[in-house]
């Protein structure tokens, strides 16, 4: 389709892929520890200094109101509405099987070995902004964090040049009955997640996906906080031979494609029919 650049590469030739990953740069990763120490130090003037840097828009308050989140709502598509919420509740109905209970063993001597699985106090998500609106990263994140029995779970995300965050990320928040949103985002989130602000309370985890400088934040704060993971640019490799639709296979590698000019896609296969198509 117009648009998408696909190149076609027999296994016969040699195949080298350059990427930027979450490493990053030495300007990068200065420019990271700027934005943590600032936001350390001066709390939300720093947030709002990055936030109209980068993001282009200036906000005397970074929460999201009840009235933002009602339109968000009363505007938004009932049919995709209803989709959110299947998906929510086939992600609920996975991460209900992954719970864990704890144990206690008895020892001879008649003490005891146990474990005890309990959930953190406070969570925070990140959902990525920019270049298109992501529920999914809402429903995935937020979701375990209930399952598990986390109490507070906020959600930083960055507004648009319009001071406002996507409907679809508020509609999914809503669906999930989170209320504790902040219009920020990249390395200055991370920051404000992780110190606290004078808006901003600080967590006990940070999640979600992000760019390259959210990337970086996240491990600069890890051992302050925890994290789930250092999450480059997306990326998908796919195997498939000639029994598999190509329709099928084409959307899962868009649906990763999408994310991030330097997102990586790639489908291996022995069908030339299939990478044609």
């Amino acid at each position: 389709r117009e648009g998408v650049l696909v190149k076609i590469t027999k296994l016969t030739d040699s195949i080298s892929l350059k990427r930027q990953l979450e490493g990053g740069n030495e300007e990068q990763l200065k420019t990271v520890r700027q934005v943590l120490q600032d936001v350390r130090d001066n709390g939300d003037e720093a947030v709002r200094k990055y936030s109209e840097m980068w993001d282009g828009i200036s906000l005397s308050d970074f929460r999201v109101s009840q009235e933002e989140i009602d339109e968000a709502v009363a505007g938004f598509d009932p049919q995709l509405k209803q989709d959110l919420v299947e998906a929510a509740e086939n992600i609920r109905y996975y991460h209900e099987a992954q719970k864990r209970d704890g144990y206690k063993l008895p020892l001879a001597d008649g003490s005891w070995l146990s474990q005890r699985i309990i959930p953190l106090d406070a969570v925070g998500l990140y959902v990525p902004g920019g270049s298109a609106a992501y529920p999914s990263s809402v429903l995935m994140n937020v979701i375990p964090a209930q399952v598990a029995g986390v109490e507070r779970i906020v959600i930083t995300s960055p507004a648009g040049r319009d001071g406002l965050l996507p409907s679809a990320v508020l509609v999914s928040a809503s669906i999930l009955g989170i209320s504790e949103i902040y219009k920020v985002g990249g390395a200055q989130a991370i920051a404000a997640l992780a110190y606290g602000t004078e808006t901003i309370a600080p967590v006990d985890k940070i999640t979600g996906p992000g760019n390259i400088f959210v990337a970086l934040a996240k491990r600069e704060v890890f051992g302050e906080v925890a994290i789930d993971m250092i999450a480059g640019p997306s990326e998908i490799c796919v195997l498939a031979d000639d029994s598999a639709f190509a329709d099928e296979v084409a959307a899962d590698l868009l649906s990763q494609a999408e994310h991030d000019p330097l997102a990586c896609a790639v489908l291996i296969t022995t069908s030339e029919r299939l990478a044609k198509e």
